[in-house]
């Protein structure tokens, strides 16, 4: 790890000023944008600290050609790899693009 502040360090901060020093200081027609801003910034650090490290190595271009051929259908001997790997992606992404849709 570099010294700090790192990036996370830096885009928390970025995130901060936005929300407490900005934002109320525009005119209500900017406050939206601004709340974009901060939610992006957001998202980019729940990204930067996802574990991809357990989730397998998986072409997902690959993976969807072979769901669509029937390889992973129920019955088959990839079916319940493939259907825990997609639950696991999918609560990953969840946890970085809405976190509060996991509860």
């Amino acid at each position: 790890m570099l010294e700090k502040p790192d990036a996370a360090d830096l885009l928390a901060t970025a995130r901060e000023v936005v929300l407490k020093e900005l934002l109320p200081a525009l005119p209500p027609e900017k406050t939206f944008a601004a709340r974009m801003v901060a939610n992006a910034i957001a998202i980019a650090l729940r990204e930067a600290s996802a574990d991809t490290a357990a989730l397998p190595a998986m072409d997902l271009v690959a993976l969807s050609r072979e769901i669509r051929e029937g390889a992973h259908d129920p019955g088959t001997p990839r079916h319940a790899a493939t259907l825990a790997f997609l639950r696991d992606h999918a609560r990953l992404r969840a946890s970085v693009s809405a976190p509060k849709a996991l509860g």
